[in-house]
């Protein structure tokens, strides 16, 4: 749609989206011969190097920090030059908490606003009764 609207679409399909979305499971070049660079001159890294961030938004309330466990992308239609037009993105994720993370660091913090919200949310819930289950009571 509106072609000269949009011509990085019209040059490179979805490409520019997907490589995105791949970077957040791909370090960088950068980091990879610099890594390279250390390894050869002898230094050795005991700790590995923290990894960006990477937060699932599902609404302002609902922020989390996660880590991708899945990742697949599958290119469904592409235009005449076969860039991809259409594709189809699977995540899998496991949410971090302070346990991953710490209390210190922004992603526990951002961890906690969420459980405090999700307490929140969860005190407006009605009390149900056992019986609405169909049970008279626990064995």
């Amino acid at each position: 749609e509106f072609p000269s609207q949009n011509p990085k679409a019209v040059q490179f399909g979805l490409h520019p989206q997907l490589a995105q979305l791949e970077m957040l499971v791909n370090p960088t070049v950068e980091t990879l011969q610099s890594d390279d660079n250390l390894a050869n001159s002898g230094t050795l890294e005991i700790i590995p190097l923290e990894q960006p961030l990477t937060l699932f938004v599902w609404s302002k309330s609902r922020v989390v920090p996660v880590r991708l466990t899945d990742f697949s992308i599958t290119e469904e239609a592409f235009d005449v030059n076969l860039n991809p037009i259409r594709a189809k993105v699977s995540l899998g994720m496991r949410v971090l908490s302070v346990d991953d993370l710490g209390f210190q660091h922004p992603g526990g913090r951002l961890f906690m606003t969420y459980l405090g919200n999700k307490e929140q949310l969860a005190s407006q819930a009605q009390n149900v009764a056992i019986s609405v289950l169909g049970l008279a009571g626990l064995p």
